[in-house]
């Protein structure tokens, strides 16, 4: 980080916003931890790609709150400081409404979403691929990896590229972590053919 960067990010009013995450804090993520860490690990991968832009790192800050807290009060959000009306719209722009499916929501944010919203679910989708590698139910991984290839890779690619390498990269770590777990799951058995019946790939 330069001195530049350093400096502009001093200036940014980041502790309210991160008194409001807070409120996630009794949210467990499956992988271990809760989503108050999660939001301030996007923060963080946002600021390891150069992105030191106010709306952004505090959008990042706060981006699950309208999901993952249902009975947060959005006013609070929207009367924080000078960028508060930007980072609601913002979080509003990442958030599911209740009618989309997460293919149709993710297809969205890559057909019409603003830059910063390509930008922060690249950064959110990195963080969770990351925790990914603590979720002990295959079916879910496997669903979750097939999901980021398919969708998360174009939203990646269409704003950095060292992000779409990174998600590309633990796309293909998870894969062959299952890959492993399943060679172990056979070997266990010993035989081949109880491999198969137990509906195991190891391809």
């Amino acid at each position: 980080m330069t001195n530049e960067k350093m400096w502009r990010l001093n200036e940014i009013f980041l502790a309210p916003y991160m008194q409001l995450a807070t409120a996630l804090i009794g949210k467990s993520r499956e992988g271990g931890g809760n989503m108050f860490r999660h939001q301030i690990d996007t923060m963080t991968i946002l600021i390891d790609y150069g992105y030191i832009e106010p709306v952004l790192l505090k959008s990042s800050i706060v981006h699950d709150l309208f999901e993952d807290a249902p009975d947060f009060n959005r006013n609070r959000l929207l009367s924080v400081d000078y960028d508060s009306p930007a980072v609601y719209e913002l979080v509003l722009e990442v958030s599911r409404n209740g009618e989309e499916t997460k293919a149709e929501f993710l297809t969205r944010i890559f057909e019409q979403g603003s830059r910063n919203a390509r930008l922060l679910k690249s950064a959110d989708r990195i963080s969770n691929m990351v925790s990914l590698g603590f979720v002990n139910n295959p079916e879910f991984v496997a669903r979750y990896i097939e999901e980021t290839a398919r969708y998360v890779f174009p939203i990646a690619e269409s704003v950095d590229a060292n992000m779409l390498f990174e998600l590309k990269c633990l796309v293909e770590s998870r894969r062959d972590g299952i890959k492993q777990a399943n060679i172990a799951k056979c070997q266990q058995h010993r035989i081949t053919g109880q491999c198969k019946s137990a509906g195991l790939s190891i391809a």
